[in-house]
């Protein structure tokens, strides 16, 4: 499904991942479930610190894939196949979820710090 050169280029960012990441889909037996699967499978690969699991009793939306850390059931989901122009956003969300910190967050901590206070 990834292409070798865009594989390459998210293995590269994975690689920033600080914390363990967990991939949760939710599929029936459309095309669309099976795309997903494939895509989430195929990340999963890239890198030691993200699994993928099917959980198909989640009362939610299917298909659809939670990014979340093991153990929670909390973080951005996904509903359809993130490709095109939402992979960006599957890339961000698969970062900030493995503590990867936003360029916003290292911001706002220095305006923080640069307050005068008593």
């Amino acid at each position: 499904m990834l292409d070798t050169n865009m594989k390459t280029q998210l293995r590269a960012y994975l690689e920033k991942l600080t914390k363990p990441v967990e991939l949760i889909a939710t599929l029936d037996d459309s095309a669309k479930s099976a795309e997903i699967k494939e895509l989430l499978a195929e990340i999963a690969e890239l890198s030691d610190k993200v699994t993928f699991k099917e959980d198909n009793t989640l009362p939610v939306r299917k298909p659809s894939f939670l990014i979340t850390n093991p153990g929670s059931q909390q973080g951005p989901r996904f509903a359809g196949s993130p490709l095109g122009h939402e992979f960006t956003s599957l890339v961000l969300a698969l970062l900030w979820t493995g503590g990867h910190p936003s360029k916003e967050a290292q911001s706002l901590l220095e305006q923080i710090r640069d307050i005068d206070g008593d």
